[in-house]
């Protein structure tokens, strides 16, 4: 019992730390960042701009679970590239490496929001299709974990980072930050 009740007293430890920053690097507090969060998306699908969600593995899940929930819940347009056609086919044509970069370039508009998914924060992929999402003029919100110094920590207007090692605990917080911002955009809706 006391291995159960440790494990979700270290997940509230997490919940309770997430940290998110700015693009300067500057701290904004969770509650702040959701609500600014909220404000961009909610800006930019009122305007006819659509969110896609990228990630590998685990976050690719967390990636389609968002895009139907953001969309179907939401009534938000919303998309994931985790269509295995789509990723064997860039992936065996142009490397792994481009499989979020080359749909971005293909799809992605000025004013469309990326929100990367990615535990670690150092997968190229995740890194090179925020990238191009951010030479397309979308505005691009990040979520990592494990080390404070990932390269995709630094990369958004707003950054979403789990202080944690552990792929569920980060997966988990990210999953559940996801549903806070659809969840309060709903609920405002009401």
């Amino acid at each position: 019992m006391g291995t159960v009740v440790r494990y979700f007293e270290d997940l509230a430890g997490v919940f309770g730390t997430v940290e998110v920053t700015r693009g300067d690097g500057r701290s904004v507090g969770l509650s702040h960042g959701i609500e600014q969060a909220i404000t961009i998306i909610t800006d930019r699908t009122a305007s006819g701009r659509k969110i896609i969600f990228i990630g590998n593995g685990g976050s690719a899940a967390i990636a389609s679970h968002q895009a139907v929930d953001f969309l179907k819940n939401g009534g938000m347009r919303a998309m994931a590239f985790n269509d295995s056609a789509l990723l064997t086919c860039v992936g065996n044509d142009y490397g792994y490496p481009h499989v979020f970069e080359t749909p971005i370039a293909m799809l992605a508009d000025p004013g469309d929001v990326l929100i990367a998914i990615s535990s670690s924060g150092r997968s190229e992929n995740i890194l090179r299709g925020s990238q191009m999402a951010l030479s397309k003029g979308c505005d691009l919100m990040t979520m990592s974990g494990f080390t404070p110094d990932n390269s995709l920590r630094s990369m958004g207007q707003l950054n979403f980072y789990a202080p944690s090692s552990s792929y569920g605990y980060v997966e988990i917080t990210h999953l559940a930050l996801c549903h806070c911002i659809v969840d309060l955009i709903i609920a405002r809706r009401a």
